[in-house]
């Protein structure tokens, strides 16, 4: 194929991710964000590349495939990306259940893990509360990042490497397409003309396409989030940990007959946890400091507000499941993504070689780089 003009509206993950499959390519790429540095959803998470949360099949493995693009990544631009893998703890016994359910099926739908008991679990981590411990599921595919400092690196690289061009700060108000051409505006009054226009922005494509948004059918979702300061003489927490609240969140575990029990346990001991869509997870960066959440509140229960109730109900389940030697925070924050009720992404062409892809559900960092390879092997008949 012909080197295209590519214009790539959004530096979040699945703009760099689209930016980086294009780059590749041979194609020569713009990238278009309205701040001066990309501030939604993909610098406000724990950093997880996360495939055991993933249903099995194809959305499994495009979450595998995004995890080799990271390790690639790591090795090409010097991005931070460590294997640290994962822990889900078990402190009660219908989670230890569903562990063990998922573990006995694991292997026939592809998952690599490994079901420990308490001692296995402390050989592995520090941060495990001993407590009424039962056991752990390990899984070996998790990859921790710094979202952060990655969403400002990658575009640099991007730059250094393939000469993508960095349109930042430019706000884009319209983009359209003739038969030839797609035309990108911006508020400066600029127009920009590509080949092929990706519209990855979540926060403008209501904006630019509101018609197509409002029928795709997805929610937005709110998650409060926590940060420690850096932990004490170099403790490390290990894998990421996950309590047990998680296994009714993550569909992966759907395949587990003890699941509804689970479920209505916690719905019934702890309805405020269902209300405010709380599971805590833990999870350490480079700077040894340990990201902690998160929630989900959906649509109109969302508030620019954050509610210190979230803040207290995720310690209190928290501190259940995890000790950390300094409990002190550092950051609070929040961010809201949108997110399809079944679908891993939502991929539309409003018009001719104008394409729109967003709303990964909180999973962008897991699925953008495989997503992307993905629609990219699409659109150039590539296998």
């Amino acid at each position: 194929m012909a080197a295209l003009e590519v214009g790539i509206v959004g530096a979040g993950i699945v703009g760099l991710a689209h930016a980086w499959s294009a780059a590749e390519r041979g194609h020569r790429v713009t990238i278009f964000e309205r701040s001066p540095r990309a501030i939604g959803a993909s610098i406000r998470n724990f950093g997880m590349i996360w495939p055991i949360g993933q249903p099995a099949g194809d959305v499994y493995r495009i979450a595998l495939a995004s995890r080799e693009r990271w390790l690639k990544l790591s090795h090409l631009a010097g991005i931070d990306v460590r294997a640290c893998g994962s822990i889900h703890l078990a402190h009660r016994a219908d989670e230890w259940a569903v562990l063990q359910e998922f573990a006995e099926r694991a292997p026939a739908l592809g998952y690599d893990c490994t079901l420990l008991d308490a001692a296995g679990v402390q050989t592995r981590t520090p941060a495990a509360n001993p407590e009424r411990l039962l056991g752990g599921l390990f899984s070996s595919t998790e990859l921790a990042v710094d979202p952060r400092r990655a969403i400002q690196e990658l575009p640099r690289w991007l730059a250094d490497r393939f000469g993508v061009r960095l349109a930042f700060g430019t706000n884009v108000t319209a983009v359209t397409s003739d038969a030839n051409r797609r035309r990108i505006r911006a508020a400066d009054g600029s127009t920009h003309m590509v080949d092929r226009a990706i519209i990855c922005g979540g926060a403008d494509v209501p904006l630019l396409f509101p018609s197509e948004f409002a029928g795709a059918g997805l929610r937005l979702c709110k998650l409060q989030m926590m940060r420690t300061l850096a932990q004490p003489a170099s403790w490390r927490i290990g894998a990421h940990l996950a309590s047990g609240l998680t296994l009714r969140h993550y569909r992966n575990f759907d395949v587990c007959p003890s699941l509804p029990a689970l479920k209505a346990r916690i719905a019934a001991e702890t309805p405020e946890l269902d209300r405010f869509g709380i599971h805590v997870m833990a999870a350490q960066n480079e700077a040894g400091e340990v990201i902690l959440g998160d929630s989900h509140e959906y649509d109109s229960d969302i508030e620019p507000f954050d509610k210190r109730e979230i803040d207290e109900l995720m310690l209190r389940e928290l501190r259940q499941i995890v000790t950390l030697p300094d409990w002190t925070i550092a950051e609070r924050w929040h961010g809201i993504y949108a997110k399809h009720p079944s679908e891993p992404i939502v991929e539309m062409e409003p018009m001719p070689e104008v394409h729109i892809s967003m709303g990964t559900g909180g999973a962008g960092m897991t699925m953008a780089f495989g997503l992307a390879e993905a629609a990219w092997n699409r659109w150039t008949g590539e296998r």
